[in-house]
């Protein structure tokens, strides 16, 4: 007997009768940034602050424009991530040329090559010419977590050791090494247990690179025996803490040690890498060559990914399943990743972002001395990661934050989007896209200078 078996159609979805806003953009004009302050009070958590009481309506390069139309130079590239910049157009039609294909499988369901092809391409920029393995997970913070995660496992040891001023995340584990309180450990304790912190160098507080180290040592002695220590993350540049490089000899010291005692060097490069400094990573500078590496912000230029780069060896200690996330490695993150380190190579932006923070140097050294003459402390930084610090006056060297929150005020009056870091909260950070233009960087630095003439004559009133 033959049975005929009725071939099944897939119906369209019914049209929902809500009336639904799938993309809720705001053209200019239609609402006001007070309208959106409004707003945001009585629907976002108290603790998500924004620098800025303007609201986005479009951004392009080096510029932004808010939902009033007015027009912004961006000094902040949404803190570091937007080194290629806004909307970088080799960026954007990756991305949605991804899109056209698919968005989401997890990598842990059904794998993806844009995955494997920037697992492949990090491996290749990474410094070190051992043999190295990749995992691509969402946020800055669940990068640092994994690499301690990983550093247990390849060491079995349970130990981490990170420093006064560094900045790793606002996860719980992450902000038991972050070494700042307010406002990013206020209130949110305790945190984890076995971790220890150990003094950075800084010209400020008088601690030398010998007293560092005596320190690191100090705590091997007192808290943190080092058979016990997995490993040690350290910023090869402060970000938070205030764009403070780490001098080349600290860094040559601690591969020593850790190479001494068994221990894994972790630098954390999610603020200065991927050309923020003139090299892809900041800690090519000291020629050193650590175990594990976490990235994020600008390697996706504007999409959400980040990641731990390390020696095979290392990387494979976690047993499979042991690592991963739902939305890890997103395949239109990876391919905006992948267009954006092909935009770094081709556009040469590392030689770019050195110009850049010889530019800056130089500029900011003559506004400090015709204009604001033993207010402007420090000029520091590396490449186009660079930090002005104001204080009171030379003598004392007491940190002004309350100059610095006022230039940075001023300058967004004046159309300049500025950041402000520091334990004291008193220095500015330079996070320009390395595409803005030549004329785009002059003007911001005069608006910059606009505002620290106003700051300092607000402060003398």
């Amino acid at each position: 007997m033959t049975t005929t078996t009725k071939k099944k159609t897939r119906k369209t979805p019914a049209k929902s009768k809500a009336n639904i806003s799938i993309v809720p953009t705001v053209e200019a004009g239609k609402v006001t940034n007070a309208e959106l302050v409004a707003r945001r009070d009585a629907s976002v958590a108290r603790g998500v602050a924004s620098a800025a009481s303007i609201y986005a309506s479009r951004a392009e390069n080096s510029e932004l424009w808010d939902v009033e139309g007015n027009r912004y130079v961006d000094f902040a590239g949404g803190i570091a991530v937007l080194n290629t910049g806004h909307r970088h157009p080799k960026v954007i039609a990756a991305a949605k040329a991804q899109e056209d294909h698919y968005t989401h499988t997890s990598f842990q369901v059904v794998p993806y090559e844009p995955y494997v092809a920037l697992a492949e391409k990090l491996n290749a920029l990474a410094p070190g010419d051992h043999a190295k393995k990749s995992l691509l997970v969402t946020t800055g913070a669940e990068a640092v977590e994994n690499a301690v995660k990983i550093a247990r496992a390849a060491t079995g040891r349970p130990g981490v050791i990170a420093f006064t001023g560094g900045y790793h995340g606002r996860t719980l584990l992450t902000l038991g090494m972050t070494g700042k309180v307010s406002p990013y450990k206020k209130d949110v304790g305790p945190f984890p247990s076995d971790i220890f912190r150990a003094p950075f160098p800084s010209l400020r507080d008088g601690i030398t690179v010998e007293d560092a180290l005596t320190g690191l040592q100090n705590l091997f002695l007192t808290d943190a025996q080092p058979e016990r220590v997995a490993a040690i993350i350290i910023e090869p540049v402060l970000g938070e803490g205030g764009y403070t490089p780490v001098p080349f000899e600290m860094m040559q010291a601690l591969r020593e040690i850790c190479d001494t005692h068994g221990i894994l060097l972790i630098a954390d490069e999610i603020q200065a890498g991927f050309g923020r400094t003139g090299t892809w990573f900041a800690v090519e500078h000291s020629g050193v060559v650590p175990d594990l590496i976490t990235v994020a912000k600008s390697m996706a230029g504007g999409y959400p990914i980040a990641g731990v780069i390390g020696r095979a060896e290392v990387m494979d200690a976690v047993i499979p399943g042991g690592l991963g996330g739902t939305y890890g490695g997103n395949p239109v993150a990876c391919a905006a990743a992948l267009a954006a380190i092909d935009a770094i190579e081709e556009e040469g932006l590392l030689a770019r972002s050195t110009a850049l923070g010889e530019h800056f140097r130089a500029r900011f050294s003559e506004i400090g001395a015709r204009v604001a003459p033993f207010r402007m402390w420090d000029i520091r930084g590396l490449g186009a990661m660079l930090a002005v610090e104001f204080v009171t006056d030379f003598e004392t060297a007491t940190p002004d934050a309350d100059l610095t929150k006022a230039v940075v005020a001023h300058a967004l009056k004046r159309g300049l989007i500025l950041l402000a870091c520091g334990m004291h909260g008193n220095a500015l950070r330079i996070m320009v896209p390395l595409t803005a233009s030549d004329a785009i960087i002059d003007e911001g630095i005069a608006i910059f200078e606009e505002a620290l003439v106003a700051a300092i004559a607000e402060q003398n009133a």
